[in-house]
This record gives C-alpha cells, sequence and structure tokens, in this order.
C-alpha cells in the first residue's frame, strides 16, 4: 500500500533513492506522524509553499522534525504550480543520478 507514509519506508523496493513529499497544507507534525518514511528518505520535496502566506505552518518546526528522525535529509521547498524550487529539485535528480552511477561503476 504506497497509499500512505509507512509502507514504503519499511520495504526495499529496489529504488536508488527515496524522495518524501509533503506539503504545508498537510502540517508541520507529519514528520512525527511518519518517522520511518522520513528516516529512510533522502529528500523532502516541501511544496505549496505558495500557500503558506494562508495555512498555519512553522517551516522551522517542520524541518526541526525532519532532522530529529534524519539528521542528514535536504529539505527543497517547491511550489508546483508556480514552479519555484523546480531548478534545484531538477539539479538534485541529475547529481543523485550521477553520482549513483559512478558509485555503480566502481563496484
Amino acid at each position: 500500500n504506497v497509499g500512505n507514509l509507512v509502507c514504503p519506508a519499511l520495504f526495499d523496493l529496489g529504488e536508488r533513492a527515496r524522495v518524501v513529499l509533503s506539503s504545508v497544507t498537510e502540517g508541520e507534525e507529519k514528520p512525527i506522524k511518519y518517522p520511518h518514511m522520513f528516516r529512510a528518505s533522502d529528500l523532502v520535496l516541501l511544496n505549496k509553499m505558495d500557500l503558506l502566506p494562508y495555512v498555519e505552518f512553522d517551516v522551522d518546526h517542520f524541518l526541526a522534525h525532519a532532522r530529529s528522525a534524519n539528521p542528514r535529509i535536504k529539505v527543497l521547498p517547491v511550489s508546483a504550480t508556480r514552479g519555484d524550487g523546480l531548478s534545484a529539485w531538477y539539479t538534485w535528480l541529475r547529481e543523485e543520478g550521477a553520482s549513483r552511477a559512478r558509485s555503480a561503476e566502481m563496484r
């Protein structure tokens, strides 16, 4: 069941990297509710940043919760609607792919 954030984190699905998608409309407690997913992930895409002025969401609290689950997790704020932050997401994908390819070549 990939409809929640528990099951995918508990099983090896053969992925090269794990990215969790969260949004400001879901609340800042998501990393507390689903610590396994945040612990297992390499990156958080924090989406709907364009709605931040209209919802109660403390980015600093979210970051603290995410990093308490996984101190190495990277968080990219994005707005898919406006395109904000997507260039950083594309860069991460390219760099992650290149890094994984280099690692595979060294084996």
